[in-house]
């Protein structure tokens, strides 16, 4: 065990692109990795972009008995499947959005407390308990454009789960966000997590907790952020942090 990993409590993982190889499989590797860590007292929490719906049968096959952090921290949930905290968007701001996303011909999904819309919106759009809009854009130009104008209004926290595409929270919202709250809620603090990811909606997380690790296939501004880089997802690079920070 590392010096610095002396000190954890909590292992915050992202699940794609992180804990979750190309095929959306958690590997042996890492299924072991984070058994024995739990077996070590340390809390393993997953700290995802996806919903409760999409998150949920990855904590159930992990048999994960902590929180979890879904929606980019739009929603916190406890160990027994109660809901902690949500923090919704604006409905009028998802309305902005849907025509931000129809001016630039986009493609769109949106995760409401209820469901998850990709390309179309409920007739009523208060009639769903808003949690994120996502943004799926192939070309660099438009999606700079969209960006600079999502910047302007200064009134979402706005990040990636990929680059080539844009995910929009409630402005303060994050991973990190969500995490602080579950370490309020365990007695410790976030010097006490070691986070894992890949993504621009990962770096709050990396960048605040004691120990910040990127994965192999992290975005270059990951990496930069971290404190330290791992394998890939396809190489079981969770297990590998796992294994030189707090077991080994």
């Amino acid at each position: 065990m590392n010096k610095k990993g002396s000190n954890i409590k909590l292992i915050a993982l992202d699940m794609d692109g992180t804990l979750l190889n190309e095929n959306h499989q958690v590997t042996n590797e890492n299924r072991q990795a984070i058994k024995q860590a739990e077996q070590k007292g340390i809390n393993v929490v997953l700290s995802t972009g996806r919903s409760l719906r999409t998150a949920r049968d990855y904590v159930l096959s992990l048999e994960l008995s902590s929180y979890l952090v879904t929606v980019n921290g739009g929603e916190i949930w406890g160990p027994n499947g109660e809901l902690v905290e949500v923090n919704p968007v604006d409905t009028e701001q998802i309305k902005w959005m849907y025509e931000l996303s129809k001016k630039h011909n986009a493609g769109f999904w949106v995760t409401s407390r209820e469901e998850v819309w990709r390309n179309n919106l409920p007739e009523d759009l208060f009639s769903q308990r808003w949690l994120k809009f996502g943004f799926e854009i192939e070309e660099d130009e438009i999606r700079g454009r969209v960006l600079t104008e999502l910047k302007a209004k200064d009134l979402f926290e706005i990040s990636n789960s990929s680059p080539k595409n844009i995910e929009v929270n409630a402005l303060g919202i994050n991973k990190a966000k969500g995490l602080q709250k579950v370490c309020e809620l365990l007695g410790i603090t976030m010097e006490n997590v070691m986070a894992i990811g890949d993504s621009l909606n990962d770096i709050a997380m990396i960048t605040e907790a004691g120990l910040g690790i990127a994965m192999g296939n992290a975005q270059a501004v990951v990496k930069e952020a971290a404190d330290d880089v791992t394998g890939t997802n396809q190489d079981s690079g969770v297990a590998q942090a796992i294994h030189k920070w707090v077991l080994d």
